[in-house]
């Protein structure tokens, strides 16, 4: 089981050098992904960085750990204006991003964004076939109800083609949500119960089955505090997980009210602490 960190940018805000040394720490202590979470703007919503552009900074100060946004509403977002951007990302951090999307639930993002929300997740399905279209084809012709490419294509093309595409969704997906991962996912993001998770997963398994694919191809990950009101429990929980056969986990330390130096103390006190 592949273990990341969760970056606390919601306490670090704009100190890009707490960014930097937390991006650098995780990564010296060989945490394999790192996952920002994703936020254009909605009411309330506290201090957060965009995703791609942050991770675009933290491309160029990491070298080897995995850069996760985690998840991206892709439908309030321009399909081909995404593709670009994440292929740069990919070529900007030599293969290092696994793409998180979701379809999100603030009207007031789509609004903004001027998409409409009520029709979201079909336009996510489409926008999954079209993206891997430009990630893989230097020319790509695409008609759809939302998008149209017409003998075009990105330049240059990402390094991995295609990206891997993580879905997450609610803690028990929706039935269109399950057909969306086993039929165009490398994963998902686990919300559920450990109790939940593997019914939940052999559904998933089945409609990989019904789209051609082998349901081994897709991961899953969960996330679990080591800070908060569940410190205590946080290295059973991590065991549960991999007995239920995860393939990755999100370690968060955001929530425990913890400075910038108290973040970087944790990351080398949960490494030390890691069950075996």
């Amino acid at each position: 089981m592949k273990i990341g960190i969760s970056l606390p940018v919601r306490d670090m805000q704009d100190d890009l050098g707490a960014i930097k040394a937390f991006a650098q720490t995780a990564e010296e202590l060989r945490f394999t992904h790192l996952r920002v979470p994703d936020q254009v703007l909605r009411p309330d919503s506290g201090h957060l960085h965009e995703p791609m552009m942050l991770l675009a900074y933290i491309a160029a100060v990491t070298e080897t750990i995995e850069l996760v946004p985690s998840v991206i509403v892709l439908p309030s977002r321009q399909t081909a204006l995404l593709a670009k951007q994440a292929a740069e990302l990919d070529r900007l951090s030599s293969g290092r991003l696994r793409l998180g999307i979701g379809v999100g639930g603030s009207r007031e993002e789509y609004q903004a964004m001027g998409q409409t929300f009520e029709t979201r997740g079909a336009r996510c399905d489409e926008q999954l076939e079209l993206l891997k279209l430009l990630w893989t084809q230097p020319n790509v012709d695409f008609e759809g109800h939302w998008d149209r490419v017409s003998s075009a294509g990105l330049n240059p093309l990402p390094v991995q083609q295609p990206i891997p595409i993580w879905i997450g969704g609610r803690p028990v997906p929706s039935d269109s949500v399950v057909k969306r991962i086993g039929t165009h996912a490398s994963g998902w993001f686990v919300l559920c119960s450990p109790e939940e998770f593997p019914d939940i997963n052999a559904k998933i398994g089945a409609a990989a089955e019904s789209a051609g694919r082998q349901p081994d191809e897709i991961g899953s990950e969960a996330g679990v505090a080591v800070v908060g009101p569940r410190e205590a429990e946080w290295q059973d929980r991590v065991i549960g997980w991999q007995q239920a056969g995860l393939t990755h986990l999100c370690l968060r330390t955001l929530g425990g009210d913890l400075d910038t130096q108290g973040h970087l103390d944790k990351l080398v006190e949960v490494i030390g602490q890691m069950p075996q």
